[in-house]
């Protein structure tokens, strides 16, 4: 059996999840920083001109000012390139929003090696910054449905939520019946059995899905499960996973340290499952530059690198 993404082409995701935001909360502002025509916030701009707010090059200053409208009552989305969240404001991030019930969602586009552009714009420490930032919720969505739930969520969370978006249109998983809508902090399981096993988040759960058809194509089926959420993580789905497997490789379009990685590793070695950890995605290296495919390669992240590796973990099923 060979699940995980559509057929049919998804929308434009982040884009077509704020419109709908929008019409559905009219407490949501739109903070960018003079990135507009980048960040596929056009459509909401065009539906709610007064509630799309210009802010210039200035992202410590756009995080004061989402905190103070957060306080306000109204719920304000910061949209801008994960690099610049993550590192320009980042300490505001932190004494701005998350030591106190700020609801605000930071929206870090173009995460991971998903830039063409070098170390200025690759995003691929901000999982595990995020991730150390107390009350931090962190969303790393898969598709259309991943992202407009976590937008969804950000209205009801206690805290600040970090969501890495990517531009234009995403395949759609194809979930298993009953997990077609987004739940934070909730692992989906595309696959339960295989005689490998993956475990994935955002972009890197579509690349793993390549290299299942890869796999399949040669007779090896692979378990996978989905981890849109990698803060607060799905302990019991997650730790469910690894006991059913003596290897799991995890894959990530961010940092191998502190990314999801890591956080499996420790449900594993918490639990005692003896379960290794393969962690895949980005090493402890500046990617070069370039379209994601050539990056992927270098990496070892395509469908043939993935399925690879992954072959090296085979009969490993206890």
């Amino acid at each position: 059996m060979m699940s995980g993404l559509s057929t049919a082409a998804g929308p434009v995701a982040f884009g077509d999840s704020l419109l709908r935001r929008g019409r559905e909360d009219d407490r949501i502002v739109v903070l960018i920083g003079d990135l507009g025509r980048y960040v596929d916030v056009g459509a909401f701009g065009q539906a709610f001109p007064d509630r799309l707010l210009q802010m210039g090059m200035s992202e410590a200053n756009i995080i004061g000012a989402a905190a103070g409208l957060a306080k306000s009552g109204l719920l304000p989305i910061v949209v801008t390139y994960g690099v610049f969240i993550a590192r320009r404001a980042y300490d505001q991030v932190a004494m701005s929003l998350a030591t106190g019930p700020t609801r605000v969602a930071l929206v870090g586009c173009m995460p991971g090696i998903s830039t063409p552009f070098r170390a200025t714009h690759q995003a691929i420490d901000d999982v595990a910054l995020m991730r150390a930032v107390p009350t931090m919720t962190v969303v790393d969505p898969a598709d259309a449905v991943d992202l407009h739930g976590a937008l969804r969520a950000a209205g009801e969370a206690d805290g600040p939520l970090y969501v890495r978006a990517y531009r234009g249109s995403q395949p759609a998983l194809s979930r298993p019946r009953g997990d077609e809508r987004f739940a934070l902090g909730r692992a989906v399981e595309l696959e339960p059995e295989g005689e490998v096993a993956f475990l994935s988040s955002g972009l890197a759960t579509q690349w793993v899905i390549e290299a299942r058809a890869e796999l399949h194509a040669r007779g090896v089926e692979s378990a996978h499960l989905h981890v849109p959420t990698i803060k607060p993580l799905d302990h019991e789905a997650v730790g469910a996973f690894c006991e059913r497997h003596r290897v799991v490789v995890t894959v990530e379009n961010a940092s191998t340290v502190g990314g999801l990685g890591e956080a499996v590793a420790g449900v594993a070695a918490g639990g005692g499952l003896g379960t290794r950890v393969v962690r895949t995605g980005v090493p402890d290296v500046w990617p070069p530059s370039g379209r994601l495919p050539y990056i992927r390669e270098q990496l070892g992240l395509d469908a043939a690198g993935l399925a690879a590796l992954a072959l090296d973990t085979r009969g490993t099923v206890r």
